[in-house]
């Protein structure tokens, strides 16, 4: 008898077998317990569950997935953060509310967002996707927390969604990055003050299924040895690879460009 029908005969493996089965059939929250998350309440019972369904759930049928929400939800968001923003800094320039809104509209805070919300047990996903982890992947988390702003704007109107934002993202609170706090910026400012080209980022590699692809890519400077990262959409995997050199060369996101120029 070999070791694994021993260890089935003796029930020792059917402990980790109903454990497995157990995670795999557990039960999603109520959708209320989502809604309450979020703060909006939904007439139309279709339009949560679409935003919260990817691709790879949707048997490949984009239509029937979360992106055409997602593309509504990206640019409500957008306005809806601009509007705020002009609104609680009436003596910040263009250049101050273009920083503080590419910070609260990146990929990065919106993922952030959605963990707030505790978004995960709630995703539609394929299997595949389940096993990869993609409750917790960040690119699909922003992505669905922009489809859920889409799907308020459509089932209420623009004001609830802004509704939403204004407690989700917080504009109005004094929270913009100091300039340079995003990778690719302060690493790009940093050569400049060196008279150095730009980054340069270049994909080495490329895996994974289509709806959910992993980037490896390289920064490049000259003189600096390469940085790398990876990420779930190139943007993710630059700035990744961009922060990698400014942690091995020691250069602070905050003040990179100003160091340069003493």
């Amino acid at each position: 008898m070999s070791a694994e029908t021993k260890a089935a005969a003796n029930g020792e493996g059917a402990g980790r077998l109903s454990s497995r089965s157990r995670r795999a059939h557990r039960p999603k929250p109520a959708i209320d317990v989502l809604e309450a998350a979020i703060g909006h309440g939904f007439a139309d019972r279709d339009l949560l569950p679409l935003a919260l369904t990817h691709v790879s759930k949707a048997g490949g049928d984009r239509v029937g997935s979360y992106q055409r929400l997602e593309f509504l939800g990206d640019r409500v968001l957008g306005l809806a953060v601009a509007e705020l923003l002009y609104e609680a800094f009436p003596q910040a320039d263009e250049g101050d509310l273009s920083r503080r809104l590419a910070g609260l509209v990146r990929r990065e805070t919106c993922a952030s967002v959605a963990e707030a919300w505790e978004v995960g047990p709630h995703l539609n996903l394929g299997p595949g996707e389940v096993q990869g982890g993609g409750r917790r992947n960040q690119t699909i988390l922003a992505d669905v927390c922009e489809a859920i702003l889409g799907a308020v704007f459509l089932d209420a109107d623009y004001e609830a969604a802004k509704a939403i934002v204004r407690a989700a993202f917080r504009p109005e609170q004094d929270t913009a990055a100091p300039r340079g706090r995003d990778a690719k910026s302060a690493l790009q400012e940093w050569a400049m003050a060196r008279g150095l080209p730009i980054p340069v980022y270049e994909v080495v590699e490329r895996s994974g299924p289509d709806h959910a692809p992993v980037f490896a890519i390289a920064a490049r400077v000259s003189g600096i040895e390469p940085g790398l990262g990876r990420g779930g959409s190139k943007r993710l995997a630059e700035q990744e690879a961009a922060q990698s050199i400014l942690d091995r060369e020691g250069i602070g996101s905050s003040d990179a460009a100003q160091d340069g120029r003493e």
